[in-house]
């Protein structure tokens, strides 16, 4: 990201302000993705014909560091009524999809954020192996 959000404590009550990302202050720390960011990665992602999403862009249970991770669901949700393919892996980016009332509007949603990537990348999973053993 080029810009954040940043709060002076984890906090949905914090205070916040958009900084570029080299300027976080001192005890204050990073929440969200800032209003220059969500555009970029809106952006990068507009020619998409497979999105893979396994993380928020930050803190989207605290409304004020939310913008980030609904821009991209909402981004993500329009690319797949265009033709594109969804696939939300996580616990916290199903939730956050959820959240935002878009989960209906993706294409593959799985909780197994961690487990999901390592399987594209080819690592052998050891619960699919033991099964392959069976």
């Amino acid at each position: 990201p080029s810009d954040v959000v940043i709060a002076d404590k984890f906090a949905a009550d914090a205070e916040a302000k958009v900084v570029s990302v080299d300027g976080i202050l001192d005890g204050w720390m990073g929440l969200d993705i800032g209003p220059d960011s969500i555009k970029a990665f809106n952006q990068a992602l507009s020619n998409c014909k497979t999105v893979v999403w396994n993380g928020p862009m930050g803190v989207f249970e605290f409304p004020k560091f939310s913008s980030g991770t609904f821009s991209v669901a909402e981004k993500l949700a329009e690319l797949t009524s265009e033709g594109c393919t969804t696939i939300i892996g996580g616990g916290d980016s199903v939730a956050a999809v959820e959240q935002a009332n878009l989960a209906e509007q993706m294409s593959h949603i799985s909780t197994g954020g961690g487990a999901s990537l390592e399987l594209l990348e080819g690592k052998i999973l050891p619960g699919v192996a033991a099964l392959d053993e069976a």
